[in-house]
C-alpha cells in the first residue's frame, strides 16, 4: 500500500521573489506548514483522503493570507462571492457550491452536497439554504473583510476598472521595472485559489478546491474552482486541484485531463500534469498551476507562473513547503 500523503496549494500567483522579504516569506511558509501538519495528522490517524483534503482546505479558508473564505477578494460591487468543490476518487462522488455569500467555510458546504444530496452543484441562495439546513455556520459579509483586500479592490477600480487576476505578478513586475518603479511588484497580485489532494493508506484519492475568485470580478462570474473536471477532480487514477486563469482551466478541462492522459495514454502523473500546465494551458494563454497525486502516492506540483504557494506531507516524514521554483 502507498505511504499516505497530502499536498496543498495556496494559489499559483505569488509575491515576486524580488519583493519577498524574510518576515513575509516566513508568514506564508508557517501557515502552509500548519495546514499540512493538520492534514498529515488526519491521515496518520487512519482518516480518509476525503477527510484530509476537507480539513486542509477548511483551514486555508480560515487563514486571511489566502483568497478563500476569510480574506476573500471583492467583486466589482464590493461584495463577496465564493466557490468550492470536493471529490472522492473512490466513488466519483462530488459536491460543489458557487457564488455563496454567507458561508464561513464553503468547502464544508461542498462536502455536505457530496454526502447528503443526490446533486453535485448548488449556487447562490440555493447553496446557502442547503448549507443552513445542514447546520453549517453562516456569517455576515464583514467576516470575510480584510483591510488589504479592501485596499486592493479600491486600487483595482481606480486604475484599470477590470478584474485583477492573482496570477499576473511576474508580468506586472516586469512592466513596473521597465517604467522605473522602485519596487517592481504590484502587491495586489499575490493571492489565488487554495486546494488539497491526498492519497490515504488504503490508496484512495480525493481533491478539494476553494476560492474567492478574482479582484473586482463581475458579479455572478464563476471560474474553474466549482467545476468538476476543471478546478477539481479525483478518480482511482489521480486527484487534482487547480489554480490559475479559471476560464482557461474550464476550456481545457484541466484537472480531468491529467487523469485522462494517465488512463488512456499510459503517461505518468508527472508527464500528464506537465503537458497540461506547460503545453495545453499556455497554448490558449492560460496561466497557473496544479497539484496532483496518484494512487501510488506520487505527487507533482507544476506551475507556469513565477511561483505557487505549495507543500507536501507524507505520513511519518517532515513537511515540505515552497513558494518559488
Amino acid at each position: 500500500m502507498p505511504q499516505a500523503v497530502i499536498a496543498i496549494h495556496g494559489g499559483a500567483g505569488t509575491i515576486t521573489r524580488a519583493a519577498m522579504d524574510a518576515n513575509r516569506e516566513r508568514e506564508y511558509t508557517t501557515a502552509l506548514e500548519q495546514v499540512l501538519l493538520a492534514g498529515q495528522r488526519v491521515l496518520a490517524d487512519g482518516g480518509s483522503a476525503l477527510d484530509a483534503v476537507t480539513e486542509a482546505v477548511r483551514l486555508l479558508e480560515d487563514c486571511p493570507l489566502f483568497n478563500a473564505g476569510r480574506g476573500a477578494v471583492l467583486t466589482h460591487d464590493g461584495t463577496y462571492e465564493l466557490d468550492a468543490a470536493v471529490m472522492n476518487g473512490a466513488t466519483l462522488d462530488a459536491g460543489a457550491v458557487a457564488c455563496v455569500k454567507r458561508l464561513r467555510n464553503p468547502v464544508l458546504a461542498a462536502r455536505a452536497v457530496l454526502e447528503r444530496s443526490e446533486l453535485v452543484l448548488f449556487a447562490a441562495e440555493g447553496a446557502e439554504a442547503f448549507a443552513e439546513a445542514q447546520g453549517l455556520e453562516l456569517v455576515a459579509p464583514e467576516y470575510y473583510f480584510t483591510q488589504a483586500r479592501h485596499d486592493q479592490w479600491v486600487r483595482a477600480r481606480a486604475t484599470s476598472g477590470m478584474a485583477l487576476l492573482d496570477h499576473d505578478a511576474a508580468a506586472l513586475a516586469a512592466q513596473a521595472a521597465q517604467a522605473g518603479a522602485v519596487d517592481p511588484i504590484d502587491p495586489d497580485n499575490k493571492f489565488g485559489t487554495v486546494g488539497a489532494v491526498a492519497c490515504d493508506a488504503a490508496g484512495n484519492l480525493a481533491a478539494a478546491t476553494s476560492t474567492g475568485g478574482v479582484t473586482n470580478k463581475q458579479v455572478g462570474r464563476v471560474g474553474d474552482t466549482p467545476i468538476i473536471g476543471a478546478g477539481c477532480y479525483a478518480d482511482d487514477v489521480a486527484a487534482v486541484s487547480s489554480t490559475g486563469t479559471g476560464e482557461m482551466f474550464i476550456r481545457t478541462v484541466a484537472a480531468y485531463d491529467v487523469s485522462a492522459q494517465m488512463r488512456y495514454a499510459g503517461l505518468s502523473l508527472e508527464e500528464s500534469a506537465r503537458r497540461v500546465v506547460m503545453e495545453k494551458l499556455p497554448a490558449i494563454s492560460g496561466r497557473g498551476g496544479l497539484i496532483a497525486v496518484d494512487r501510488a502516492g506520487n505527487v507533482t506540483l507544476p506551475f507556469n507562473t513565477e511561483g505557487m504557494y505549495r507543500g507536501v506531507a507524507r505520513v511519518g516524514d517532515p513537511v515540505n513547503v515552497w513558494i518559488y521554483g
